[in-house]
């Protein structure tokens, strides 16, 4: 009897065995998003394939995040780390030194259209008039500038590309074609999320274009927190004026705001709101000078918690937009 039951589980382990093997070889693939518009999107591509681990989670600020151990270490473990790229993530580099990964770093936003950093000196102003010039993001590398206060410096182009929603289609297509480099075995799963997502940003950009069709054009200067909404504007026709550059780092100057309070009072601004990562104080400050009604907040770099309004990419344009509108014509 005891011979048998030491042939029985023999041979139950032997039965096992390869279903533990198989379990193994379909370990999910381990992806780094450095903010969480960024993850959101790789969940979207990714499905229940990926496992992914967020640095920047819900509204925080990706432009002064400082990097802790567990970052490291979730760097080091990644199959795929995927990151915006154009500079944004000021912590970067020395994150990915710190770990000694050997995932590939992707950045999303290359091949997208990118939007130089207007009233900044560019190292080829002179070649281009054009301050809102587009290029491949893939040519963002180099020359950088420097800010009076010594900040973090971004480079010539705006890094805040997801705000316009053919972009965020760009960095789909990257997340699907890392994720295939990756894990060929899953490649058309990916492929398939991605088109069947895309499709909903197609959706998305229309209904926005149609949104902001019904502002009168006269009533389309609002006020933010910092300069993050540059392609928005780009995109769909809104004028944006912020009391601090591109990354939230760069303090704006008492002359500064005076400057921009008689811009507001010129151009007759509609419209001013919060951020979900900036200290409102200073726009509060704005609005009592000038009369605006804060007109609520806007979230431009990050998502919000699970239970708030802007959980996802998609909620978070749309958020934006009704935020937006219902401001200005009082709705």
């Amino acid at each position: 009897m005891s011979r048998m039951l030491k042939l029985a589980a023999a041979v139950s382990a032997m039965t096992l065995f390869p279903a533990m093997l198989a379990t193994a070889s379909a370990e999910n693939l381990k992806v780094v998003a450095s903010f969480s518009i960024i993850a959101d999107f790789a969940k979207n591509v990714g499905g229940d394939r990926v496992d992914i681990t967020t640095l920047v989670g819900p509204n925080g600020d990706a432009h002064v995040y400082e990097p802790k151990p567990a970052d490291a270490a979730a760097v080091a473990a990644a199959d795929v780390v995927l990151v915006n790229g154009l500079q944004l993530e000021g912590f970067l580099q020395r994150l990915v030194e710190a770990s000694g990964t050997k995932a590939p770093i992707v950045e999303l936003s290359k091949g997208g259209e990118v939007l130089k950093i207007a009233d900044e000196p560019h190292p080829h102003e002179e070649d281009d008039d054009d301050d809102h010039a587009a290029g491949e993001a893939g040519h963002a590398e180099g020359g950088q500038h420097a800010h009076e206060e010594g900040h973090h410096h971004h480079g010539e182009y705006d890094p805040h590309a997801w705000q316009s929603v053919r972009n965020a289609e760009v960095y789909v297509k990257n997340i699907a074609d890392a994720f295939c480099a990756a894990d060929a075995a899953g490649c058309d799963g990916y492929r398939a999320n991605a088109d069947a997502y895309g499709r909903k940003l197609g959706a998305l950009d229309a209904e926005i274009r149609a949104a902001i069709a019904g502002i009168p054009a006269d009533k389309r200067s609002i006020i933010t927190s910092h300069d993050a909404f540059g392609y928005f504007e780009h995109d769909y026709g809104l004028a944006f004026l912020a009391p601090e550059g591109v990354s939230t780092e760069s303090e704006a100057s008492a002359a500064d705001v005076a400057a921009l309070i008689r811009q507001i009072r010129d151009d007759k601004a509609s419209a001013i709101f919060v951020e979900n990562i900036t200290n409102p104080r200073l726009i509060e400050q704005i609005a009592g000078e000038t009369g605006l009604k804060v007109g609520g907040e806007l979230y431009s770099d990050a998502l919000s918690d699970a239970g708030g309004p802007a959980a996802t990419y998609i909620d978070m344009m749309r958020h934006n937009v009704a935020t937006i509108k219902g401001a200005i014509l009082g709705s």
